[in-house]
């Protein structure tokens, strides 16, 4: 009998040690780490330059090679560091970096943080989209019965091709009674569409117009802009002065819109946080950042690292705004839904 009560007694002594005292362990000897403060620092050098970066990107310099545009044009992208410095900090038991990267998502959280949500509500009156449809695209007709397939009240389309427009023209005949294309770019609307005409975006050929569309609630101005593309070379840097010109042009023409109810759609070749789009961004609202499902993103198709295709407003509520199904063209159509005031 005593035999087995010892027995019992040494088994009691060796049960598991309970996690909780594990982790205070742990902890304690995390605290008594004289390095656990030294070790680090570069980690936490990159976490703030990161930091600083998304902070100050409106002071970063245009003048070498558009660094800034480029910068601003990718910003929510610089968050996929962060995983990494934490997943570093951790590795290297350093409280330094890992501060330092708490910092950081702070950051990337306040600019970003309200994208990553769906914002989108029930209300609205008036469905519009817009599509690069690509002049190169093998499937226009397919194209636009799917963009049709949308239920967008009006819609905007860009970078026509003036010899395959009759197959656009034929293939949303059915859904949208009236229509005007300017150059490359066309309006299709199931309201009847008046005062059509090119706006002058210093290219030299059209690339955007303006008409008033007849909606139920009262007359809303259409805006559809196709700005100059921008490219990234080794030995220029982001050239983008003529989009940034052009930018300039549409915000001229937008701010002297006598109409109330201004839509604006179309690829304007360049994000919200893009500065160089200021002219445009600072009286337009973008119905991606009021009222979207997520970033949005657009272009390019096959995977997504940017919303270059917008639709902004003025005077009206977005209340939605999605992406739409992939066609034959390397963009992303993309839609909103709004509450247009009679």
């Amino acid at each position: 009998m005593a035999q087995a009560y010892m027995t019992e007694s040494g088994n009691g002594g060796s049960e598991p040690e309970p996690s909780g005292s594990r982790f205070r362990r742990r902890l304690d000897d995390l605290r008594r780490d004289p390095g656990i403060w030294r070790r680090g620092w570069v980690l936490a050098a990159i976490a703030v330059l990161l930091c600083l970066v998304m902070v100050l990107h409106a002071e970063l310099p245009n003048d070498v090679g558009n660094l800034g545009s480029l910068t601003e044009t990718f910003l929510p992208w610089l968050g996929l560091a962060i995983p990494l410095l934490v997943a570093g900090a951790v590795f290297r038991k350093s409280a330094t970096a890992l501060l330092a990267v708490l910092l950081t998502t702070a950051v990337w959280l306040n600019l970003f943080g309200g994208l990553v949500t769906d914002k989108s509500g029930t209300g609205g009156n008036l469905v519009v989209a817009t599509h690069n449809v690509d002049a190169d695209n093998p499937d226009p007709r397919g194209t636009a019965e799917s963009v049709a397939r949308s239920g967008a009240d009006v819609l905007a389309l860009t970078e026509l091709k003036g010899s395959v427009v009759p197959v656009y023209e034929k293939a949303l005949a059915g859904t949208y009674k009236y229509h005007s294309v300017e150059g490359t770019v066309g309006l299709w609307s199931k309201y009847p569409l008046s005062a059509s005409a090119p706006v002058d975006i210093r290219m030299g050929w059209t690339r955007a117009m303006r008409a008033t569309v007849a909606t139920p609630q009262g007359p809303v101005a259409a805006f559809v802009a196709h700005l100059p593309s921008v490219r990234v070379k080794l030995n220029a840097g982001f050239t983008a002065n003529q989009r940034d010109n052009s930018a300039d042009a549409l915000g001229a023409a937008l701010a002297a819109e006598p109409l109330k109810q201004v839509v604006l759609l179309g690829d304007l070749n360049g994000t919200m946080n893009d500065r160089a789009l200021s002219e445009v961004t600072s009286q337009m609202r973008s119905t991606q950042g009021a009222a979207g499902d997520g970033f949005g993103f657009s272009w390019p198709a096959q995977f997504p690292m940017a919303r270059i295709d917008q639709i902004m407003v003025r005077g009206a509520r977005p209340e939605a705004s999605w992406t739409l199904p992939r066609t034959g063209s390397d963009h992303l159509p993309v839609a909103a839904r709004l509450t247009v005031k009679p």
